[in-house]
């Protein structure tokens, strides 16, 4: 029954959490396991072309570094993760996915980086289990 599972990936803790979860029941279904990191800081009105460059190159480079971290971890798991860097509002890009590649279920967890909803529900999070077109996962 869950052949893709998608895990949403910010680096915050709750993240590194979900993810987790996710490796451990990819392994124990068979599943494949991708994970999408969203490049939400990017300067929408970059006044300057290098400035963008520079400011792409850094999320590049968390990212990258982060889904190198995450192949190992999932690597001694013996699930292979395939990584996905992409740009844009964290919500509409993963829905997207979601979609484009028939997700089964996608493990976000509960609150990111933002400081607004630390408390109750993350803004992204919550968002996503009300417009994604497949089960949403949800780690504490």
């Amino acid at each position: 029954m869950l052949e893709r599972i998608l895990i949403a990936h910010d680096g915050s803790d709750s993240a590194r959490k979900a993810f987790d979860f996710a490796v451990e029941l990819t392994a124990r279904v068979g599943a494949r396991l991708r994970m999408i990191c969203v490049e939400e800081e990017i300067p929408r009105h970059a006044e300057v072309i290098d400035e963008f460059r520079e400011e792409k190159d850094r999320a590049d480079s968390y990212f990258g570094q982060l889904a190198g971290q995450c192949r190992a971890r999932a690597a001694l798991h013996a699930v292979d993760l395939e990584t996905v860097i992409a740009p844009g509002h964290a919500v509409k890009v993963i829905g997207d996915f979601v979609r484009e590649n028939a997700i089964d279920l996608l493990v976000v967890g509960f609150t990111g980086h933002s400081r607004i909803y630390e408390h109750i529900w993350g803004g992204t999070a919550h968002n996503l289990t009300s417009t994604v077109r497949c089960n949403v996962l949800v780690v504490k």
